[in-house]
């Protein structure tokens, strides 16, 4: 039976990037509510992901998102970050808010807003270069909404095209990731509605093309770790970005809805190479808080992915397989449930202190006063979507 104790070791160095956007106002399509001490600017989401770090030691970096956290002089706003212990990560290109990507952006029709949505990624692989970031993640909204109303295949030519001109771009020592969503905002079709077209996409374009795999993005039901062990095997699972979803992508705190699933994950993520110090495979949070506390839920969420990390650690590698390989069905599974039911809290809260971490991150950042220290001083205009 392996023990805490055997596998501590393994989590140190466990680095879990967060995004900036977390810490501005956002939710749903019919509201987004504001909260006292919110954002104002991409220093102040700096600052706020920098609190997270603090007491949980394990999010040292942060992505940004282009334009949300658009600034006069790049460096700087890294040199910032690196000030407060934390430096700036993922680059995140945005080509669904503007008037005229209204019908498609890589994918769209018109070669006049095609070269504009690439010049747009042009500017984000500058920001890259400026900030030291090493990934460019592309999430597309581009579809249809109705049968006919545009060329499936032809959208899919050029969305290839405008990739590979994107990608002839980045250095040498930088990746494009390219995320994929089942629906929405288009619901007739998706131009990378899963990790298949993704992968078809990544693969044609080169070795630092990979997939960036959202935990909310797929239908009810699915796999998720049949699809991680498979981009694992063919070497383009680039980054995760984690969340929870009930029903569609509702973007709630990770290991809410499922932990179970979220553990079942990251058991494959670590059977397949995906974790640790040699690992390629970027861990990060994609998450909105509409109504809970904003720093204490990005918080919250690096916890549960360290959990259940600890637990998937924990599996008995050498019964499963031998139980695996004599057919033990009911052997097997207990193996993997053993590991999941085992509480990893009480050791993990020592493990912290030993590290001259808080046994309890939560609970010692609410007593720091830092939020309501926030909420006193930040007067004005909230960070929101599009700002």
């Amino acid at each position: 039976m392996v023990q805490f104790s055997d596998i501590a070791a393994q989590l140190e160095g466990q680095s879990i990037e967060l995004p900036s956007w977390a810490f501005g106002n956002s939710g749903t399509r019919f509201r987004v509510f504001g909260t006292p001490g919110t954002a104002r600017n991409p220093e102040e989401k700096i600052a706020d992901a920098a609190q997270v770090n603090k007491y949980t030691g394990l999010s040292p970096k942060v992505a940004i998102h282009i334009p949300w956290d658009k600034v006069d002089d790049y460096a700087a706003l890294g040199a910032y970050a690196n000030d407060l212990g934390v430096e700036l990560g993922t680059v995140n290109s945005n080509t669904f808010q503007d008037e005229d990507y209204k019908f498609g952006s890589l994918t769209s029709s018109n070669p006049a807003v095609r070269q504009k949505a690439i010049d747009h990624h042009f500017e984000c692989i500058d920001i890259m270069h400026a900030t030291g970031s090493k990934d460019l993640k592309i999430w597309l909204a581009d579809g249809t909404n109705y049968p006919g109303q545009d060329d499936i295949r032809g959208r899919q030519d050029r969305l290839a095209e405008s990739l590979q001109t994107i990608y002839d771009r980045i250095g040498s020592d930088q990746r494009l990731v390219l995320e994929y969503k089942f629906f929405e905002p288009a619901f007739y079709h998706t131009d990378v509605p899963d990790w298949g077209t993704s992968y078809a996409q990544v693969a044609a374009l080169g070795e630092r093309a990979l997939v960036c795999l959202d935990t909310g993005h797929h239908a009810p039901g699915t796999n998720i770790e049949f699809i991680v062990a498979q981009l694992l095997r063919l070497g383009k699972l680039g980054s995760f970005d984690f969340n929870s979803r009930f029903y569609a992508d509702d973007d709630l705190i990770v290991g809410a809805a499922d932990p179970f699933q979220l553990f079942r994950i990251l058991y494959e993520v670590i059977r397949g190479g995906g974790y640790g110090p040699d690992s390629v495979v970027a861990f990060m949070l994609d998450q909105c808080h509409n109504i809970e506390a904003k720093i204490a839920g990005q918080m919250r969420s690096v916890l549960n992915v360290q959990e259940m990390t600890a637990r998937a650690l924990l599996v008995d590698r050498q019964a499963l397989t031998a139980a695996q390989e004599s057919n033990d069905v009911l052997g097997a599974n207990a193996v993997l449930m053993d590991a999941f039911y085992t509480d990893v809290r009480g050791p993990l809260a020592s493990w912290r202190e030993s590290r001259g971490l808080p046994a309890d991150p939560i609970a010692a950042f609410q007593a720091s006063g830092y939020q309501e220290k926030i909420s006193a001083e930040r007067v004005g205009a909230q960070a929101s979507w599009g700002a």
